[in-house]
């Protein structure tokens, strides 16, 4: 018997998958806007966190600073305590504002799809109304440096770094009673500074890494 011709219509499949597409890269734009507002929530609720842990400690301090025999083995304990959980904070925040970046790269390259959809869709979708990356942020305006010095990873490494320097400052003063009282305060200022630019430098190569890897994404 001989075969009947389709009545497909290409166009219409063509417009089909068209179609298709636009609704997955919505979905996907409302999916990387949620991951992107979660990573805030966790950021924010990881550094209230640590501050309310801080707070706890220095209250419960000065509940046990009128007697030496307490008050050495406590902070002995709390301050590396707090010291770790502080840590363990500021490399997480670093790691959700690499998520968020993420997050905007993917809904950028959604953007770009959507100006292609028309005149007013260039115009609704146009990159200057946008975020990063499709824009610099404004955090950049003073140099990549103080932007570096804003974010809330760095804040809470500082806090969480002059917590170490007091414990050193305090180690130095039990180890050397007859020390002046400059030697212990030098200490713990050398301490913080160091600690502090060693997650300056920790947290630029984490984001060098995240733009290596984006540009060779966006090579291949």
């Amino acid at each position: 018997m001989p075969t009947e011709p389709s009545s497909k219509d290409p166009s219409a499949d063509a417009s089909g998958g068209k179609s298709a597409l636009l609704s997955a890269l919505t979905t996907e734009h409302f999916v990387m806007q949620t991951a992107n507002n979660s990573t805030y929530a966790e950021a924010s609720s990881r550094s209230t966190l640590y501050v309310m842990m801080l707070s706890s400690s220095l209250v419960a301090t000065g509940f046990v600073a009128g007697s030496t025999d307490v008050l050495i083995p406590f902070v002995a304990i709390v301050l590396p305590a707090v010291f770790l959980l502080g840590l363990f904070t500021v490399i997480r925040l670093v790691e959700t504002s690499l998520e968020s970046m993420h997050c905007l790269s993917v809904i950028a390259r959604i953007r770009a799809h959507y100006r292609t959809l028309g005149p007013e869709a260039a115009r609704q979708f146009a990159r200057e109304s946008g975020r990063w990356p499709e824009v610099q942020p404004p955090a950049l305006y003073l140099g990549p440096t103080l932007a570096f010095f804003g974010t809330t990873a760095t804040m809470i490494a500082v806090i969480n770094n002059v917590v170490a320097g007091v414990g050193v400052a305090l180690l130095v003063r039990f180890l050397l009673p007859d020390a002046p009282r400059w030697t212990e305060v030098l200490a713990g200022i050398a301490m913080a500074l160091a600690l502090t630019a060693l997650f300056y430098a920790y947290q630029r190569s984490r984001f060098a890494h995240f733009d290596s890897r984006s540009i060779r994404r966006t090579d291949g």
